[in-house]
């Protein structure tokens, strides 16, 4: 079974240092980037700083990739940085790629924490053998309108703050889009979240266990078939946790990304997958996009997988924050998602 060094477990008054690796847009939105960092501090006890070229602005850091890959070693390589949170994503941190060194990475190994375009740094983290973390970036729902919800911050408090097992819950609500973020009197005003319906499980009935591994399917497809796709045996005996973007990619779509899947061997070896709850998805389309998922199953031989949907993370909120290196089971008797080691380990840096 693939193993990946946890990296030190994060505490009450470390230094976390907010990285864009993909857009500037932050300089847009400041007060939002202020709310989130005073959110932080407040309810996980870190002390964001921003990392030198961080908040350049969109413009120099598009035409300046190399700017952002000097921001990340300069993170991981700073002894007073114990973390690493990026801003927001975006959608071409895959021009990265040629200046990432993953033998920094594995010299350094530190708590990373993103989503959506940042699919392509945890990737490199999981190929330089370092737990990587899928959750919030400091934007979206550690600055959400009034405060960060509490089950964002004990979900991020798991993941990266204590070494020992845990249950992923569901949460009772769920929200997408919201407020203008360019409006900064909206910062205060709450989102309007609706009840949910649930996690659902759309088949399989055995216990399976395995690393977690994924990211977003829209980034997953950039990055297929380059230097930076991670080596089959990342792959082999994993548990598939997978999302899709505000793109809003039709469910024959993401059924195309899963039959590239299929014909790489990835769902033949999988021991479970994971599918975020969509974003902006009507219920026809939801319906149509199990029945992909549930098709190329089928045509890969694995009508047995495990396969739970519908999940808090990704791009509708609340963002659970998932462990990708750590090992996990689905129980679909017990209807139970579980990280059995955590994806940090204690100790000092």
């Amino acid at each position: 079974m693939t193993s990946f060094v946890r990296p030190r477990a994060l505490q009450p008054g470390d230094t976390v240092a907010a990285l864009s690796l993909s857009s500037g847009f932050v300089t847009e939105v400041m007060h939002r980037y202020e709310a989130g960092r005073r959110q932080i501090q407040t309810a996980l006890g870190w002390t964001i700083i921003p990392a030198p070229n961080a908040l350049r602005g969109a413009d120099y850091l598009y035409r300046n990739p190399q700017a952002r890959a000097d921001d990340l070693y300069w993170a991981l390589e700073n002894d007073e940085v114990a973390g690493l949170l990026s801003v927001i994503g975006g959608d071409d941190s895959i021009r990265l790629l040629p200046l990432i060194d993953l033998n920094i990475i594995r010299a350094h190994p530190k708590v990373f924490l993103g989503y959506s375009d940042s699919t392509v740094t945890l990737m490199q983290f999981l190929r330089a053998g370092v737990c990587a973390f899928h959750g919030p970036a400091l934007l979206s729902d550690f600055a959400e309108h009034s405060g960060i919800r509490p089950e964002v911050a004990r979900s991020a408090a798991q993941a990266t703050m204590h070494a020992g097992p845990y249950t992923i819950e569901p949460s009772a609500e769920w929200a997408a889009g919201g407020p203008d973020w360019l409006d900064a009197e909206l910062q205060n005003v709450p989102r309007p979240f609706t009840p949910s319906d649930g996690w659902v499980w759309l088949q399989g009935t055995q216990v399976a266990e395995g690393h977690l591994i994924g990211g977003c399917l829209d980034v997953l497809d950039m990055l297929s078939g380059t230097p930076g796709w991670p080596e089959s045996e990342l792959w082999r005996g994993a548990m598939l946790c997978l999302e899709t973007s505000n793109d809003v990619p039709p469910p024959s779509q993401v059924g195309y990304w899963l039959r590239n899947f299929a014909a790489q061997g990835m769902l033949q070896s999988a021991a479970g997958l994971v599918l975020a709850r969509p974003r902006d998805y009507t219920p026809q389309m939801i319906t149509e996009l199990y029945g992909w998922v549930s098709k190329v199953l089928w045509e890969a031989g694995r009508e047995d997988l495990p396969v739970l949907a519908n999940v808090d993370f990704g791009h509708t909120s609340p963002q659970l924050t998932l462990p990708f290196g750590a090992l996990a089971r689905l129980d679909p008797e017990r209807q139970t998602f579980s990280v059995l080691h955590g994806g940090v380990s204690p100790g000092s840096l």
